[in-house]
């Protein structure tokens, strides 16, 4: 076994064979990202709160509720035995590797890893994406027409799931290019990796803590890369709760059903330990109480409902050497569902969707509904969709055909037409990558009746183009009027009965707080209200903007990464913006620091693969202190990108 590391700290990984190269990555993680990994151990056995205090209790609640490490549990159980025994290579390179972690923040936390079990790996994929769904939407869809009574006022605006791009150029030779928006953590939620053995030889964006690469690859004759398909694929359902003679029973569509219940033990750090009631009904586990009904909820997610997860795709991703063996391999996954992009040597383009998603009622996809109505059952799985490519694609979130019957929340349009201009333009992928044209409410603008400064200010965005630059003080004062005008239709009366409070717990307050939704909306939501409405409120917050000295955008727009521990972080002043093709998303209203953002930006080249660029937000290594702990990030935040090595 051998590692060979590039002048970015990156690990090129050979082995003799695929189990022994699944231990090598792991053990690499554990040296590289080894806090980060027992941090994403500890979320998903819903144990973080023993370790870093009350402000963890949320989520372990959720997790414990959810069942995130009984359903890796489960899900491990029924791979295929090539897959099992491959994953549990990884698992044993990971405690190889833990054993001697010496990252600052198990001092600082005075803690120590814990091992690994065989099911791990799927416990840490489960956290990523628990909350990656559409399920906290129909969440806010409930507070929202417990207030308004109508939901139509926001429209499908979403601050959870969209960002991401992914275009592709048929050849030959084929290109496919993208850069993947999540939550910017540090460190970073991809490491980039490359993996060989005698079976194949493949560069791609592993998640740490899972083995393989699931969702960006290059195995030299083959690439493939995906984004957030925006499908829903996650039901909420309200049960009716029965307690007697010490057990529990639901109201199910033929009568009352017994569900499963047991208490668990929560142990937090500097607070008292705390019991947490699991329950769960045949649609699946109880996670939340709506507090204005006292109707419990329930979560139904494929991978429960099928105990799988789409596993048992990664190891044949690995032997790709075309497009259909890519094809082949996902249909076996489950969730989340993704739009996939792939493209081999001889110039072939696929677009596909991966993943399950149940047929059910139109309801289903809106709010939490009825566990007794037999109408919002699941009946079978909606069919995959896969076409080839000819010329160009491109996926961003948006509402495309292959997609559009599977979900509601879609990305607006504008980044899937820019991106598709500037590629019939000839534009090079970087220069794609870092577009910061965005959308402008210049109609709400040029409604405003203002006078002085404030007219001023008006005229001169009116004449600005939209470019979201770092040095650009028109965005600047786009973003101060545009917060201004957010704060003040929060305020309005007409929706000031939002105000109330949410009827869910705190961990969803990001997708229930009505601040942070008029922000993420606004289009929407000035639409919705009219002009008649929305012109006077423009007007105050043009008046207010020009009260406040003009700064470049870049002075407001800086990087605020989410670390399990505070520490020194690095920053960056960042271009671009939540609509923008570089969707560095804040939330107007609340903070225009940045928090979500591309997580990598990669161009697979299949006619060379040494010609291949990648880049992510801070660097190969997750130790503090580290050369390569941050290494990356001027150049990310410049819009560059660095090479794949094959030497």
């Amino acid at each position: 076994m051998k590692v060979r590391r590039d002048d970015w700290g990156i690990p090129y990984l050979w082995a003799d064979d695929a189990d022994r190269l699944a231990f090598l990555q792991g053990r690499v993680t554990a040296t590289d990202r080894a806090w980060q990994i027992e941090v994403e151990r500890l979320r998903a056995e819903g144990r973080l709160a023993a370790v870093l205090g009350p402000a963890e209790l949320p989520w372990d609640r959720f997790a414990r509720r959810a069942r995130l490490d009984d359903t890796a549990r489960r899900c491990f159980a029924r791979l295929t035995p090539e897959t099992r025994r491959w994953v549990s290579a990884y698992v044993d390179g990971v405690n190889a590797g833990l054993v001697a972690a010496d990252a600052p923040e198990f001092a600082a936390a005075g803690h120590r890893p814990g091992r690994w079990r065989p099911w791990t790996p799927l416990g840490v994929f489960l956290v990523q994406h628990a909350l990656f769904g559409a399920f906290p939407h129909k969440l806010w869809r409930a507070d929202l027409a417990a207030a308004l009574g109508d939901t139509a006022l926001f429209g499908p605006a979403d601050p959870g799931g969209a960002g991401s791009n992914a275009w592709a150029l048929a050849g030959p030779p084929a290109t496919i290019a993208g850069d993947p928006h999540r939550l910017l953590e540090l460190p970073g939620v991809y490491q980039q990796v490359g993996l060989a053995c005698p079976e194949f030889d493949v560069v791609g964006l592993a998640f740490p803590g899972v083995p393989g690469v699931p969702h960006f690859g290059h195995a030299g004759g083959v690439a493939w890369g995906i984004t957030n398909a925006m499908a829903d694929y996650q039901d909420l359902y309200r049960e009716r709760v029965r307690r007697a003679h010490g057990g529990v029973s639901v109201r199910g569509p033929a009568g009352w059903q017994p569900a499963t219940v047991h208490i668990e033990h929560l142990m937090v750090r500097d607070g008292a330990p705390e019991l947490v009631e699991v329950i769960e009904t045949p649609r699946g586990p109880v996670i939340d109480t709506d507090r204005r009904t006292g109707e419990a909820l329930s979560l139904r997610t494929p991978s429960r409902a099928r105990a799988a997860l789409g596993f048992d795709a990664l190891l044949p991703l690995l032997r790709a050497r075309r497009t259909a063996d890519v094809v082949a391999a996902l249909r076996v996954w489950v969730e989340p569902v993704n739009s996939v992009l792939v493209a081999d040597s001889t110039g072939d383009v696929r677009s596909l969707v991966a993943g399950l998603v149940p047929v059910r009622s139109a309801r289903c996809l809106r709010e939490p509904v009825p566990a007794w109505d037999p109408a919002h059952a699941w009946h079978g799985w909606a069919p995959a969709a896969e076409s080839a490519v000819d010329g160009v694609a491109v996926h961003a979130n948006d509402r495309r055909a292959e997609v559009a019957d599977l979900g509601v929340d879609f990305a607006p349009p504008h980044r899937a037409r820019r991106i598709r201009e500037l590629v019939d333009a000839g534009t090079a992928a970087a220069a794609i990558h870092t577009d910061v044209r965005g959308p402008v409410l210049r109609d709400l603008l040029a409604a405003a009746s203002v006078s002085g400064s404030a007219a001023a200010l008006r005229d001169r965005l009116l004449g600005w183009d939209g470019a979201m630059g770092v040095a650009s003080v028109e965005a600047g004062d786009y973003a101060a009027w545009r917060s201004a005008l957010v704060r003040r239709l929060h305020a309005h009366p007409v929706l000031r009965p939002l105000h109330a409070p949410s009827a869910y717990d705190r961990l969803f307050a990001p997708w229930t707080d009505p601040l942070g939704r008029i922000g993420v909306a606004l289009a929407s939501v000035v639409a919705g209200l009219g002009p008649a409405l929305c012109a006077p409120v423009a007007a105050a917050a043009l008046a207010e903007a020009a009260a406040e000295p003009s700064r470049p955008w870049g002075e407001r727009h800086v990087l605020a990464p989410i670390q399990a521990l505070p520490g020194g972080v690095p920053t960056a002043a960042l271009a671009g913006d939540t609509d923008c093709v570089l969707a560095t998303t804040s939330v107007p209203g609340v903070s225009d620091a940045c928090w979500r953002g591309p997580v990598a930006r990669y161009v697979w080249d299949l006619g060379d693969r040494a010609a291949s660029r990648w880049i992510v937000p801070f660097g190969a290594s997750g130790r503090p202190g580290d050369p390569h702990y941050a290494d990356q990030l001027p150049l990310w935040a410049a819009g560059e990108l660095i090479p794949v090595s094959m030497r």
